[in-house]
């Protein structure tokens, strides 16, 4: 792609979002949503093959049926009440149809379907982009939206998008699909925390883009796309392997590593409020992902060729991206616990 193309690209990417979450009228935020999904395209078909373009249509179909939703809601809203503040949506219709547009937006479940198979057509950057970069603003607005929304649609799509988050990466072989049913596996937290303390949805969000930026640049950087090409790993890059290791237990939510802080910070939120089924419910079902992690650590970092690579000539090419910021989003990624103290005084 042209340089002075992508930088105006990215620039209006960045725009958008930022439009998007610092407005509190819903016309200028509904417009930062569009600047966002117009951009997004053309980064989808970065390089341009049937995929990527079959990946385009449907992310740009999706969306555009979820911006026709929301301005929808915001019609009726307008209609009832007469005036376009984010902060306050009276009609319980309007609400509900926003939030199911938010929803399709963010793709957590039942509003899903998308997700798993953008992410699989594109490549690992503009995948990268799209599970991170995209839940900003929608996130924005729902954080926004939190003292009104119905609570009942958003704790039935956060517990759906924790199962189907699970239950969909578990046969996957495509580490892309595998990041993005991981996707909506944290969105799935994010939303049911949402009605009790939105502030622990920002916590989690930061940790979430930190993790999966992590992973990505790793991948990136092996030029590992599928479980199979994981096993070379250590043969190349033992260095990376270990990171990846670590990253994938932190994403998973286990104690000593920076993911278990909003898992650990959401279920004593949970619990204060005297809700007990649902946090024993929603860390039973993500021990689903915590399965598929395991698969994907045993395959990267368990599995050794039989025996090492002997030839005198090069079978892999030496690798030549730079990783500058890699190694400050692996200590962000693994070592944020003895913070918590800290961050839970802030909320």
């Amino acid at each position: 792609m042209n340089p002075l193309a992508l930088s105006l690209i990215l620039t209006t990417l960045l725009a958008g979002t930022l439009i998007t979450m610092m407005s509190s009228h819903w016309l200028t935020a509904w417009m930062g949503l569009e600047m966002n999904m117009l951009t997004m395209i053309p980064i989808l078909m970065k390089t341009t093959n049937p995929r990527s373009t079959e990946a385009a249509t449907k992310y740009f179909m999706t969306q555009a049926m979820a911006s026709m939703m929301l301005m929808m809601a915001l019609t009726i809203n307008l209609m009832y009440s007469g005036q376009w503040s984010i902060t306050k949506m009276t009609n319980p219709v309007a609400s509900n149809m926003a939030l199911m547009a938010l929803m399709t937006k963010l793709g957590s479940a039942p509003f899903h379907f998308w997700v798993p198979e953008v992410t699989q057509g594109v490549e690992l950057t503009p995948g990268m982009i799209l599970l991170t970069w995209q839940k900003l603003a929608p996130l924005s607005l729902l954080y926004q939206m939190a003292t009104y929304t119905n609570t009942s649609l958003i704790y039935l799509s956060g517990l759906l998008s924790i199962l189907i988050g699970g239950w969909g990466g578990l046969n996957q072989t495509q580490l892309r699909k595998i990041l993005a049913y991981s996707s909506i596996s944290h969105m799935g937290w994010m939303l049911i925390i949402l009605p009790f303390n939105p502030t622990l949805t920002l916590l989690n969000l930061a940790i979430y883009i930190t993790l999966t930026l992590s992973i990505f640049m790793i991948l990136a950087n092996t030029f590992t796309t599928s479980m199979s090409s994981l096993t070379l790993m250590w043969n190349k890059t033992p260095a990376m392997t270990i990171m990846l290791m670590t990253t994938l237990l932190s994403l998973g939510g286990l104690p000593p590593l920076s993911g278990f802080m909003p898992k650990w910070l959401m279920i004593h939120e949970l619990t204060k409020n005297n809700s007990i089924i649902m946090p024993l419910t929603m860390a039973i079902m993500t021990l689903l992902n915590m399965y598929f992690y395991m698969r994907l650590i045993y395959y990267s970092s368990l599995t050794i060729l039989p025996s090492t690579n002997n030839m005198k000539m090069t079978w892999q090419f030496t690798n030549t991206k730079h990783t500058m910021t890699l190694p400050t989003l692996i200590t962000l990624s693994n070592m944020l616990l003895p913070l918590t103290p800290m961050i839970s005084m802030l909320e």
